[in-house]
């Protein structure tokens, strides 16, 4: 019995020690490493107390994730386009649209374009020159026949987008609708959900302004309808807003282009640590404050590029 019991306790330490060996080794395996990921975030309200740091809370799906940065970026690129499907009557703003992008602080680099047959025409390429940017708007054709998908149309744009800094936005002037697919289209355009993915992809806010399209056929409730579903689901999945005030033609457009004004002035660019995969993937994110009155307006999702 003594021999067996030897050789029992024999075996329990070879298995423990085989045991440690094994956790030692578990424990010397690298992690995988982590790598900054940054997008941007938008200050909405609470502009008597503004938010730091500490104030945002950051999540990846329902996970708490540290913020490792929240750092203001004063250089900006910005993209004016205007769906040539909208009313030619939109051109009576234009002045209030050239004080806008005269306001710009020098560091923002502006471009014009025109949305036809999705393609993104750019009447100026991106400059600093805002006087140049401003006098390159023009009246709208201001008929459904000239307008496909405005959503096709900014997807051209922003595969053709050059290489510049991390902050981006596009100023959307739209009726939302692809008068090619038709009165009964709808409700969600298949053309959105990949410009907004893209739109994530290249860290780029969508601001959309609604504007109705020309003609007969634009006046049809089930496009004006569509077209506003579609357009605050493109700002919102891409961190921006929706700007419409009903169905009709607003009485100004002025209100819209200085809220816009100020949320680009009121950005940051929020940095945190993620572990890329073998191939790039989207991730959910949520961005919260619990600072008075403020609320903080993100992508619904970010993109993790692979590993390289």
């Amino acid at each position: 019995m003594s021999v067996r019991r030897g050789m029992a306790r024999a075996y329990l330490l070879l298995g423990a020690l085989s045991l440690a060996c094994v956790g030692s080794s578990w424990a010397q395996t690298p992690t995988a490493a982590s790598h900054p990921v940054t997008f941007t975030v938008t200050s909405a309200g609470g502009e008597t107390v503004p938010v730091s740091k500490a104030d945002v809370r950051l999540f990846l799906g329902n996970e708490r994730t540290p913020v490792d940065g929240w750092a203001q970026d004063d250089n900006l690129s910005l993209a004016i386009l205007i769906d040539d499907a909208i009313a030619r009557g939109a051109a009576d703003n234009w002045n209030d649209l050239r004080q806008f992008i005269m306001a710009q602080p020098a560091t923002t680099h502006i471009a014009v374009g025109y949305l036809r047959f999705g393609v993104a025409t750019l009447a100026q390429d991106f400059t600093a020159d805002h006087e140049a940017a401003a006098s390159a708007l023009r009246a709208p054709m201001g008929a459904a026949g000239f307008s496909s998908s405005p959503y096709v149309a900014t997807m051209d744009l922003l595969r053709r987008w050059p290489n510049g800094g991390p902050r981006r936005s596009i100023l959307l002037i739209s009726t939302g609708v692809d008068f090619f697919a038709g009165r009964h289209q709808g409700p969600v355009l298949p053309d959105v959900d990949p410009l907004i993915r893209r739109a994530q992809v290249q860290n780029t806010n969508i601001w959309a302004v609604f504007y109705p399209g020309g003609g007969h056929r634009a006046r049809n409730f089930t496009h004006v309808l569509n077209g506003q579903e579609n357009l605050a689901r493109l700002a919102e999945g891409t961190g921006g807003e929706l700007f419409a005030l009903g169905p009709g033609v607003p009485a100004s457009l002025k209100p819209h282009f200085d809220e816009i004004a100020a949320r680009l002035g009121r950005q940051h660019l929020l940095t945190f640590m993620a572990v890329r995969g073998e191939k790039g993937r989207h991730v959910d994110v949520n961005v919260r404050t619990e600072v008075p009155d403020a609320e903080l307006l993100a992508p619904s999702a970010v993109f993790l590029p692979a590993a390289k």
